[in-house]
């Protein structure tokens, strides 16, 4: 399954970067997070539950930033399990920040594949979680570069 969009923030263009690597900002703000954790400069280790149709998931896993060009472009790679084994996903990101009259247009394009019983739920049901879920941590990194201003 392909998931993409973007969105834009008022912010800085190297704010909006250093916050999207920053675990304390991605704890805050990613829906669900119970734990990210920056092993090394590029590793992080971290912990998300959801509900996704009529279950609630919880996702141990591990993302690595597998190329990094500041402040405009980084990808990413993660695989990880439900912690009771409802399933395995497997995930590879790109993301770009692009400096606008409005802000940081911030675009992004995820590929992720799900196996066991999570993929049952299918395409749509995806979709629309993964939807609630930009359109929640947009507001939430919003809010939290807002504070940071001051």
């Amino acid at each position: 399954m392909i998931l993409e969009g973007k969105f834009t923030l008022k912010a800085p263009i190297q704010k909006v970067w250093d916050s999207l690597l920053e675990p304390e900002t991605l704890l805050a703000c990613v829906p669900g997070a119970e734990k990210i954790e920056k092993l090394d400069e590029r590793t992080y280790d971290c912990v998300i539950k959801q509900k996704v149709g009529p279950i609630s998931v919880k996702f141990k896993f591990k993302t690595v930033l597998t190329k990094l060009d500041p402040p405009h472009h980084f990808e990413l790679e993660g695989e990880g399990d439900e912690i009771a084994k409802a399933g395995r996903f497997t995930q590879k990101s790109t993301v770009d920040l692009r400096e606008t009259e409005d802000g940081v247009e911030i675009s992004y394009k995820t590929e992720v594949n799900v196996v066991g019983k999570l993929a049952t739920f299918g395409d749509r049901i995806m979709r629309a979680k993964a939807k609630k879920v930009e359109a929640e941590f947009t507001k939430k990194l919003q809010e939290r570069l807002k504070a940071l201003e001051g």
